[in-house]
């Protein structure tokens, strides 16, 4: 194992640290040691729901459907052999009517995994960038990366919702006025709790991007054809748009929402600029 995917890792439990002290410390404001433990309560459940239902939730958001038997077999044999090679077991194929290229992998283990495609992808790419895409996605299922992202997103909307009920208690809560919240304290919880913990779930989320196009150009044997695939992709994501949620554009290739006009952009970027990842697998040999 690579020094970089060590240091990719200790960045990943750094982050996911980071979001978990943050739920703590939004349960703590709410209600002392009482909401802390309600902090870690619910961090807890929401982590537990996410890892057992994130292919479910993923794919109803896609509007998502089994690859029927026969129909895309080239792709099916296509996933079968990565896999393999990879030493992984082959993932589930699905996929969703978008017409924007994009494609994403979930499942909380190898043997719940699948890959989910767009029609666009299927359109817009030949089958060598759709192979990079695929062993792209195949990179993030060997490294776990579902699970964490899964993890990450859990915490952070724990975080949003325990700042929205402390607001919400310290406005309508009954008790002494000596006994209740600074108002101002409260807005700055509602404030700058979700957005820091919204902060920290995207960088991780781009710090697993880069590993998962290292480890798809080396599944895939062809860092070019990954390469090419993400400059097509981000092209054609700026002009057709895709009907997905923020909360879930973090687990696509390329990030779906890419053609909205969002500012301070790359302060909210879910995924590296696509420049930088060509440019990455450009310095693979």
């Amino acid at each position: 194992m690579n020094t970089a995917f060590n240091k990719n890792n200790l960045k990943t439990v750094a982050l996911l640290a980071s979001l978990g002290g943050a739920l703590v410390l939004a349960g703590s404001a709410f209600g002392g040691r009482g909401g802390a433990t309600l902090g870690l309560l619910l961090g807890l459940v929401m982590v537990g729901g996410s890892y057992w239902f994130s292919d479910r939730i993923a794919i109803r958001a896609a509007g998502a459907h089994p690859a029927e038997p026969g129909v895309l077999s080239w792709l099916q044999d296509d996933l079968e052999s990565m896999a393999k090679g990879a030493g992984m077991r082959t993932p589930r194929l699905f996929v969703s009517p978008s017409m924007q290229p994009n494609a994403f992998a979930t499942g909380r283990n190898e043997a719940h995994a699948l890959v989910c495609v767009t029609e666009g992808l299927l359109q817009v790419l030949d089958r060598r960038e759709v192979r990079g895409v695929v062993a792209h996605e195949l990179g993030h299922i060997r490294n776990k990366d579902i699970v964490i992202g899964s993890i990450a997103a859990a915490i952070a909307t724990g975080i949003t919702y325990i700042a929205q009920m402390a607001m919400w208690a310290g406005i309508f809560g009954g008790g002494d006025d000596e006994d209740r919240p600074n108002p101002l304290a409260l807005i700055m919880l509602m404030v700058l709790a979700p957005l820091a913990a919204s902060l920290i779930q995207m960088a991780l989320s781009r710090s697993r991007e880069f590993e998962a196009d290292r480890a798809g150009a080396a599944i895939a044997g062809d860092p070019g054809a990954l390469a090419s695939a993400l400059t097509k992709i981000e092209a054609y994501a700026q002009r057709v748009p895709m009907n997905i949620q923020p909360s879930q554009a973090s687990a696509w290739i390329v990030n779906p929402l890419t053609g909205r006009n969002i500012k301070f952009a790359n302060l909210f970027m879910t995924h590296p600029p696509t420049a930088e990842r060509v440019a990455r697998l450009a310095a693979i040999r």
